[in-house]
């Protein structure tokens, strides 16, 4: 593993320096990278770190939240809750259903298998979403009505409809029967579990700081393994339901935020150095996932599903911003910002073809073309539109 991860290192920085050189994100660079030298390319990374590549991609991405959560508008938040709530289930669902009806009729896919399908393509990827928003909530773009806040917590949640849906529609399939009303009536109590939970880490971590003195980096390493824990609570206590963990992580940052500015302001600078070194670890490991010459065998008819399916996802954001005092330059953007997708598609693409499931090559197929074609349109849209559209 160590020399898989120097050849990461050594390879991610210079992708990553060459492609914002060439006013690209510089994400685009370590995705394209981990593409080439992941098992699917040349296969220069170890089976370890392959092995392991689910583990340290939640770790990174548990880094980047952690950072928003210290950056979080508490103003901005309340002004636009109820929005983010909308844009964090909304987007989705249209986006997941039509992409299922449209499955039935180019593919020939029962309902249930579209739904699957869906609901794996639905997701928008916080990896690529988050940091986008960090930036410009760092450079104060966009802040006046407070979009990036409004995007990155929207975006946190949105994963959460999307992987309750879609393990609905598989416990269909498999002859379960759950009953997907249920499941969506869950979601609420999930995001509620999520908050507590980061409040209760965010309180608990302050009572320690205040009676204990530590070094920063110490108490970075404290929140970091609590956040990492939070992950994985329902896999520990084996619970039914889901939380919505990476919203509670990011109630962290925010809730030791709000108590203790000032220390809230060193441990995010820290967590913006780990970030340098995550960041490159959590791209070139979501490239590596992605097999092209699967992706290729979609063909032109999964591209045309992936397009529809990204024209229901913005109905869906137009319909979660109206009666907001947004501008359709911001609208716009904010459509933009939801097109992503990589971390979800990833980890979970490969799940119907493993459970059996009749169709699983073609889903996972048209689950790597998403995350090639609307990774890189995503985040060169995001970086390009955001000081003219905001």
């Amino acid at each position: 593993m160590a020399i898989s991860l120097a050849a990461i290192l050594l390879l991610g920085l210079p992708a990553n320096k060459l492609f914002e050189k060439l006013k690209l994100p510089g994400l685009l660079g370590m995705l394209i990278l981990g593409i080439i030298i992941g098992p699917y390319g040349i296969n220069l990374l170890q089976k370890d770190i392959i092995n392991a590549s689910a583990d340290l991609r939640k770790i990174a991405l548990i880094i980047i939240l952690l950072r928003a959560g210290f950056g979080i508008d508490k103003k901005a938040l309340k002004k636009n809750g109820i929005t983010a709530i909308k844009m964090s289930f909304i987007p989705a669902i249209l986006e997941g259903f039509t992409i299922a009806f449209i499955s039935t009729k180019l593919l020939n896919f029962s309902f249930i298998q579209g739904g699957i399908f869906g609901f794996i393509i639905a997701a928008v990827s916080p990896a690529v979403v988050v940091p986008s928003m960090l930036k410009l909530i760092e450079n104060n773009i966009g802040e006046t009505k407070g979009i990036p806040t409004l995007i990155l917590t929207g975006a946190s949640i949105d994963d959460v409809f999307a992987i309750t849906i879609f393990s609905a529609f598989l416990g269909l399939y498999s002859g379960t029967h759950l009953n997907i009303g249920i499941q969506i009536l869950s979601i609420p109590i999930s995001i509620l579990l999520g908050i507590i939970a980061g409040i209760v880490i965010g309180i608990v971590s302050i009572i320690v700081f205040k009676k204990y003195h530590m070094r920063d980096t110490k108490k970075v390493l404290l929140i970091l393994g609590l956040a990492i824990l939070l992950t994985e609570t329902e896999n520990l206590l084996k619970m039914r339901i889901q939380i919505a963990s990476l919203l509670g992580v990011m109630t962290i940052g925010f809730v030791v935020m709000e108590k203790m500015p000032l220390v809230g302001k060193r441990l995010a600078a820290k967590f913006n150095k780990l970030w340098v070194f995550a960041e490159i670890l959590l791209f070139v490991l979501v490239g590596a996932q992605v097999n092209v010459g699967i992706a290729f065998e979609a063909g032109k008819t999964g591209i045309v599903i992936i397009l529809i399916g990204l024209l229901g996802r913005s109905i869906g954001v137009l319909i979660s911003l109206l009666n907001t005092d947004l501008n359709w330059r911001e609208r716009l953007f904010c459509i933009i910002s939801y097109t992503p997708k990589a971390t979800v598609q990833a980890a979970i693409g490969a799940v119907p073809l493993s459970l059996g499931v009749e169709s699983g090559e073609i889903i996972l197929a048209l689950a790597v073309l998403s995350i090639l074609i609307t990774a890189p349109l995503g985040a060169i849209g995001i970086n390009y539109s955001a000081e003219k559209l905001l």
